[in-house]
């Protein structure tokens, strides 16, 4: 007997566009079990959904719903049905969002609810006008200045920094070939995260951090939780204004995409006063593709920057290349770091 195979025809389906146009129901979903620590409180444990319920102070109705959802999207594991049924974590929740653990990242996610969510729904104003939607549209003032002002807003904007930051300079530091250097310095350093990354793995390095006043004390707390106190420098600088510390290797992690062309050069000039010859600027973001089709998120992360900056945007390699060229520097390579993130050199 024969058989004959008939290919289904291809069927053209919305399915995509309503998970996207609807994903803000399980993005809010995962931010809000951030917020509540629920990953935090399940730990290494398995709970009911009745003591879930009591410890984080939930209202019975949405309880179920809400867990089972987070079990759908793949954020937690049950074990049975109902009343009955035990709540975990998953590894990966377990790993990057339980608190108690050093390889916490949900610094970045708790920003995102408390600040960026209610922002971005202001990106159709954004597109038309070119402004910023975030605090200065309310206060007058620029994001930094307001951030920076607010002791716990700039712990918070510092810890969602270094949630969104860890793995990629984990990466860094291991990628990018230090041995031939003997020295470095972090601009817009925050609270030291590169530096204390990069002095853990090169003890041969000399390391200095520098961030506005504010953002010192916080760093040096950091260095010294990390034990590396005595051999990370840690002082102030406005990049803007002063001069940057002479090094073999300066570092900036998600700086240039804050600033607008004009200021992306300034920085990038005073990167090349500062550095000898074959000194290196490394830059760490998530660098668009030149084709700018393939990585969304570094796209999405400029229009962030619409919603946050005056005039920053995130960039492409070839667009970083021209501007070192113009500064002076002799040849730029790229390295791929975690996810969406790269390090592009600038060499002198």
């Amino acid at each position: 007997m024969t058989t004959l195979a008939i290919a289904p025809e291809k069927v053209t389906s919305p399915a995509r566009l309503f998970e996207t146009g609807m994903g803000f129901m399980a993005t809010k979903t995962l931010l809000t079990a951030i917020k509540l620590e629920l990953f935090t409180l399940l730990g290494e444990n398995a709970l009911p959904g009745a003591a879930i319920g009591e410890r984080l102070g939930l209202h019975s109705r949405g309880l179920y719903d809400f867990l089972d959802a987070l079990v759908a999207l793949g954020f937690l594991q049950r074990d049975g049905l109902g009343e009955g049924a035990l709540y975990e974590n998953t590894e990966e929740t377990g790993l990057f969002l339980d608190k108690n653990k050093a390889s916490y990242v949900g610094g970045i996610l708790e920003m995102a609810n408390d600040r960026l969510y209610k922002f971005w729904n202001d990106l159709g104003e954004g597109l038309r006008t070119g402004n910023p939607q975030n605090e200065v549209k309310y206060t007058g003032k620029p994001v930094f200045e307001a951030i920076y002002a607010d002791p716990a807003g700039l712990r918070q904007f510092l810890g969602a920094m270094a949630g969104i930051q860890a793995g990629t300079f984990a990466v860094l530091a291991q990628a990018f070939d230090f041995d031939n250097y003997h020295s470095l310095c972090d601009i817009g350093g925050a609270n030291a995260l590169l530096a204390v990354t990069v002095a853990r793995a090169h003890p041969h390095l000399a390391i200095t951090s520098v961030d506005l006043p504010p953002v010192e004390p916080i760093a040096r707390e950091h260095a010294a939780q990390a034990g590396l106190a005595d051999r990370i420098t840690l002082a102030s600088l406005d990049m803007m204004s002063q001069p940057f510390p002479q090094a073999d290797v300066i570092t900036m992690g998600n700086i240039l995409h804050d600033w607008d062309e004009t200021q992306k050069k300034h920085l990038i000039r005073k990167a090349y006063e500062a550095l000898p010859k074959d000194g290196a600027l490394v830059v760490i973001e998530n660098i668009i593709d030149d084709e700018r089709q393939h990585n969304a998120f570094g796209l999405l992360m400029s229009l962030n920057m619409l919603i946050e900056t005056a005039g920053g945007f995130d960039y492409t390699h070839a667009d970083f290349h021209r501007w070192a060229r113009e500064a002076g520097f002799r040849a730029t390579s790229k390295i791929p770091l975690a996810g969406p993130a790269s390090a592009i050199v600038a060499y002198k």
